[in-house]
């Protein structure tokens, strides 16, 4: 190998190792219509990068690997046995009869496959065919009769009843520079092999076909009808090879005659290295190029991915600003002024404590006296339970609805079902929202006696202040900031006949008009600051479901720019 070849043989390598990088990085947790075929292409991806495209780049001159692999009852172990000229696999009626890998090569190719070279997913076991082995195995079997140069794997049946098998045989064909493929006069035509001979001829791996157990009179019949069916699937120069039907040897194999042109173009292929290479080439080539349109079909996967989430996240936007919207308008539409305010503000001004603080200070402070040996509140202290309650309940109210209406959303749109069945704590607000409500509007009256005090600027208008007490003043702002929309407008401000005009005239009367629309803005706003930032740690519960998932920002973009390295370098 020249340096500039040894060169591109390393980028290569380097490539096709970031491409399987990203594919191992990327996930499709959402249940998306594309999500199984996504998981299935993701997953095949990673296990012929894994077991065949990066051992074989960095290896280009091991051992030639023909995997075994048919139907139920094929005889691929019997003819594994009888290539091999011992039972290195088990063999019978009971099935499934090779349940995990078998792999044979010569003493001399051993360190080519004691290690994780090839399929690292599955550990080294040795030991007699008879023994059972474990799940994840695969076993190792030296063979002097193999000749050097090739290996065979022994593979579950590709239409086992046992789905671990099934999926453990594509792996292994995934994995093959060779497929010998055993099927038999009665099953060639079967639906399942077929399916994957297609994916076979896509991804050009190079296939043999080994009808075995065939009559000798139908061999003119069956043999150019399964080579048209090969033609017609894309493998026109795939081998067939038949193996008559016959009796068995006494230790179970087939007699040396019924296997002899096999046996011979095995042979000749393992001790041929330019052959080899050939064959390696082949499949080596057809893997490669496979890579391209399987990592597009990934990206489409999560692009679909990427438009679920952005729609769920979407549907979640537009739940939490109606309810900020719903907010808003119940703070200016005079929903806050009705029932128990209304009745509780009627209260306050039919007890004659409105008119009395005009007069005098200490009518408030007699009021109050007399209040508490009744053992009753005083009428402004219920005006302000009423308002606080009113308040809470409106951001209550919306926050709820806004939990329900984003859950109904995310059960119609991909993705969303599973994740509302995951979290459904998601459909109702957060346990601890009614406390955080109440603490919230308790600090906002605060603030808003605040706005009341860093009003007062000179000793009159302290002085009027004084006369009607801070929080009395805080509440007939409440009123009239939940009074209209678009700032106050004298008389025509009003809830109930025109009540809540007397709390804003004694505010003009202290403050003047002007002060008094700056002051009932800035209540409102200061209020709907908070309730946006309560909504948002409420909305944040569905992002972070969402997040929980797995983080796939940039993901198909991060699989573009490794498949397109890829295609630069093979190029």
């Amino acid at each position: 190998m020249t340096t500039s070849e040894a060169t591109r043989a390393s980028e290569l390598v380097e490539a096709v190792t970031g491409l399987r990088d990203a594919v191992a990085a990327s996930s499709l947790p959402l249940h998306t219509p594309g999500q199984a075929q996504g998981q299935a292409v993701r997953r095949e991806l990673i296990h012929q990068l894994d077991d065949y495209v990066i051992p074989r780049l960095r290896s280009i001159d091991a051992p030639l690997l023909a995997v075994v692999g048919g139907s139920t009852g094929a005889g691929k172990s019997t003819l594994v046995n009888s290539i091999v000229g011992s039972v290195v696999s088990r063999s019978g009626v009971l099935r499934p009869t090779t349940t995990s890998p078998v792999l044979v090569h010569h003493p001399d190719d051993k360190r080519w496959f004691a290690d994780q070279r090839i399929l690292p997913t599955l550990a080294r076991v040795t030991g007699s065919p008879t023994e059972e082995t474990q799940p994840g195995t695969v076993r190792l079997v030296e063979s002097s009769s193999l000749p050097p140069g090739m290996a065979l794997l022994d593979a579950p049946d590709i239409d086992s009843v046992v789905q671990a098998n099934r999926e453990l045989a594509n792996q292994l064909l995934a994995a093959a520079d060779l497929w010998l493929f055993v099927t038999t006069a009665a099953r060639y035509a079967d639906a399942v092999p077929w399916d994957l001979l297609r994916t076979a001829a896509e991804r050009g791996t190079s296939v043999a076909i080994v009808l075995d157990r065939i009559a000798p009179e139908s061999v003119d019949e069956i043999r150019p009808h399964l080579a048209g069916m090969l033609r017609e699937q894309g493998l026109p120069t795939a081998p067939i090879f038949t193996v008559p039907e016959t009796q068995l040897t006494p230790d179970g194999s087939l007699p040396p005659e019924a296997m002899g042109r096999l046996r011979a173009w095995l042979d000749a292929l393992a001790s041929d290295a330019r052959a080899r290479a050939v064959v390696v080439s082949q499949t080596l080539k057809g893997a490669m190029g496979s890579l391209s349109g399987r990592t597009d079909a990934l990206v489409s996967a999560s692009i679909e991915q990427d438009r679920a989430a952005e729609g769920l996240l979407r549907a979640t936007d537009e739940s939490y600003a109606a309810a900020t919207q719903g907010v808003k308008d119940g703070m200016t539409d005079g929903t806050l002024l009705r029932g128990e305010v209304l009745a509780r503000w009627q209260e306050f001004v039919g007890t004659g404590e409105f008119f009395r603080q005009v007069e005098s200070t200490l009518s408030k402070w007699r009021d109050r006296v007399t209040a508490a040996i009744k053992g009753q509140p005083a009428p402004s202290e219920d005006l302000g339970e009423a308002l606080q309650s009113g308040v809470a309940n409106l951001l209550v109210s919306h926050a709820s609805a806004a939990a329900a209406d984003t859950a109904r959303a995310w059960r119609r749109l991909p993705g969303g079902e599973t994740l509302v069945a995951s979290f459904p704590e998601l459909a109702k607000p957060s346990p601890d929202l009614v406390p955080r409500v109440e603490a919230l509007v308790r600090e906002w009256q605060g603030e808003v006696f605040d706005i009341v005090r860093s009003e007062g600027g000179n000793r009159r208008t302290n002085a009027r202040i004084a006369a009607y007490g801070v929080n009395a003043i805080g509440l007939f702002l409440m009123l009239v900031s939940f009074a209209a929309t678009g700032g106050l407008t004298g008389a025509e401000v009003g809830i109930a006949g025109g009540t809540s005009v007397l709390a804003q005239r004694v505010l003009e009367a202290i403050f003047g008009d002007q002060a008094v629309r700056e002051m009932a803005a800035k209540a409102r706003k200061s209020l709907l600051a908070r309730v946006e930032t309560l909504y948002a740690v409420e909305q944040g519960r569905f992002a972070e479901a969402l997040a929980s998932l797995g983080d796939a920002t940039g993901q198909s973009a991060a699989l573009e720019r490794a498949a397109t390295r890829v295609r630069e370098v093979s190029a």
